[in-house]
């Protein structure tokens, strides 16, 4: 019996020679890993359709073994070419997904966390990858996780408390219009890497947060 799913690519590995493992984020049933036969091959009708960060409708069919599924048809949506010929946000993209992969478990429905991985993607497709949208999505999540932190609990000054609760609450769109200064970018850096380990036990490597000069204000 096929199942459909909507979904993005978090990530693709071979299998065999000429086989490939997708692995999802979908709406339907949260991270999966399907197979796609025969995928690597010229004239295969996945050629050119499964990259990272692609999103697609696909069928599938449920193994009854394991946790890898087969994929069956595909039909592909955004393909966010811009995101992926920048290095930059190339690297925000993945370490979001790194982290949907540490926080979730397979073949659980995370409808929230799907929608807001999704619309951290399109936001890069089209937008700079600034640190705002790294600390935008970790509050998100951790607002998904039931885990946020109370700005009022914490050692934070009140200018970057308030900031807190800006990236926590403000859509995509409008995250482009909140600056921050050299101090508060470091000042959070350092605030949610702590509070990230010590709620999640760990964060993925290569978080794209540099630590600036926090020079005057």
């Amino acid at each position: 019996m096929l199942e459909s799913a909507t979904g993005l690519i978090l990530r693709t590995w071979p299998l065999t020679e000429t086989s490939l493992i997708v692995e999802w984020l979908t709406a339907e049933s949260g991270r999966m890993s399907t197979s796609a036969k025969g995928a690597r091959r010229p004239r295969s009708p996945f050629l050119g359709k499964l990259d990272v960060f692609y999103e697609a409708d696909f069928t599938f069919s449920r193994s009854r073994r394991s946790e890898l599924h087969t994929l069956r048809e595909l039909r592909l949506g955004a393909t966010h070419d811009a995101l992926r010929r920048n290095l930059d946000r190339l690297e925000a993209a993945a370490y979001c997904a790194k982290l949907i992969e540490q926080t979730t478990e397979t073949d659980t429905p995370v409808p929230r966390i799907y929608e807001l991985m999704r619309d951290v993607v399109r936001h890069l497709d089209t937008h700079p990858a600034g640190p705002q949208i790294i600390f935008a999505f970790e509050l998100k999540l951790l607002r998904e996780l039931g885990q946020q932190p109370d700005p009022a609990r914490t050692s934070l000054d009140a200018r970057t408390r308030e900031l807190l609760v800006r990236l926590l609450e403000s859509d995509w769109s409008d995250l482009a219009n909140i600056s921050l200064t050299a101090r508060q970018i470091n000042d959070l850096r350092l605030f949610l890497h702590g509070y990230l380990i010590y709620h999640l036990g760990r964060i993925p490597k290569g978080r794209p947060i540099h630590a600036p000069d926090p020079g005057p204000d």
